[in-house]
């Protein structure tokens, strides 16, 4: 939740009037009346709150919105449906779509090319991100062509499904910046389809190419798992694990097999946790509504803080893990107790990690800044302890 200053207006009076079922999407949540309050940010001014602004927020429903979703956490001042979709999905509703949605998660790297590259303005991003991962895993390999760590990639040819999504850019990013292996040490070839359909649709942002790259498509219909199978590319870089791989295909493996060891260490070097989708609210609605960006920050804030309440308590006798409890501790030893954090300051490493990462791989036409791409009122929010 975002600390407030000793005269900030007290949200106390605000009443919850209905709730969700536990994770069912669609549902509405109703938050009360609110009391008429200052705008966040200007001293002075009296805008009164309308009771229960009407909002659909949108997203994955995961355990960190669940709370959110369900109405046990409300955001304060609005009526919440709650629409569960994938990242695809979002960015192409967003960036080409109707935008009937107010408040949407939305892929950090799509919204950043949108930006910078097609002067997109309609929504603003708030610093809570919903996905984050660490992209080690994302590598898969051909067990029979003697690849054995990052540095046997040179020279290689490598098959991905969209080159310019958020997990792929962080990917090229950390193995130049980390390895030594540049986007132009290796040949790419494009599948023309992804063996893993969940993310929905692909935004015209996440097929960018740079210019000037080794770089070409492969053929119709064929997808990035079956290059990998048939041994046209002799490496992939993929989000979602291949199909090939998940049916057990011993020619196809992973180039870091033990990836959790690999992506701890490369945060005990960077301090980086990358982020992979935050969320955008659409610019009419925040212009109308000053007072929601706060209302929305501290909802997805508490919200978190329930899926932490969950693993520190409950975890260990609800989830089919027998070592889950030890796991959230490690994490925490590792990476600090909020390690899933919200606002810019924990953030802006990994921030302006990816932003540079995505202006010199030729994506994006400018490196872009943090003060421009997250909406003002939104730079000073900071969550308290949890």
């Amino acid at each position: 939740m975002m600390k407030q200053s000793d005269d900030h207006p007290s949200r106390r009076d605000f009443i919850k009037t209905a709730a969700l079922s536990a994770g069912a999407a669609g549902a509405l949540v109703a938050c009360g009346k609110a009391a008429t309050a200052p705008t966040p940010g200007a001293a002075g001014s009296s805008t009164a709150k309308p009771e229960g602004l009407p909002i659909t927020v949108a997203g994955y429903l995961c355990d960190r919105v669940e709370a959110l979703a369900n109405g046990s956490v409300p955001i304060e001042g609005c009526a919440v449906t709650f629409e569960e979709t994938s990242i695809g999905d979002l960015n192409t509703h967003v960036f080409s779509g109707p935008r009937s949605i107010e408040v949407t998660e939305i892929g950090l790297h799509p919204f950043m090319l949108a930006f910078a590259n097609d002067d997109f303005r309609a929504y603003s991003l708030l610093p809570v991100f919903p996905v984050r991962l660490f992209r080690h895993k994302s590598v898969f390999i051909r067990t029979d062509r003697g690849i054995k760590g990052p540095e046997d990639l040179r020279g290689r040819t490598i098959a991905t499904p969209g080159y310019a999504s958020t997990s792929l850019t962080w990917l090229r990013g950390i193995f130049e910046h980390e390895y030594g292996i540049s986007p132009m040490d290796v040949e790419w070839v494009i599948a023309s389809k992804d063996s893993d359909a969940r993310s929905g649709k692909t935004s015209k942002q996440e097929q960018t190419l740079p210019d000037g790259l080794p770089i070409r498509s492969g053929p119709p219909g064929v997808d990035e798992s079956e290059l990998l199978v048939s041994g046209e590319v002799d490496a992939l870089f993929h989000a979602a694990e291949p199909k090939a791989f998940t049916e057990g295909n011993p020619i196809i493996g992973r180039l870091f097999p033990d990836y959790r060891r690999t992506e701890r260490a490369y945060f005990a070097e960077t301090g980086i946790f990358p982020i992979m989708h935050a969320v955008a609210v659409r610019n009419d609605l925040i212009d109308a509504n000053p007072w929601l960006l706060e209302a929305l920050f501290n909802a997805y804030s508490q919200a978190k803080s329930r899926a932490y309440g969950y693993l520190k308590n409950s975890a260990w006798y609800k989830t089919t893990l027998p070592w889950i409890g030890q796991e959230f501790e490690e994490t925490r030893e590792l990476m600090g107790d909020n390690y899933w954090s919200y606002g810019i300051e924990p953030n802006r490493k990994a921030l302006d990690a990816l932003f540079q990462y995505s202006h010199e791989q030729g994506l994006a036409s400018r490196k872009l800044t943090i003060e421009e791409l997250f909406h003002p009122a939104t730079l000073a929010f900071t969550e308290q302890a949890t």
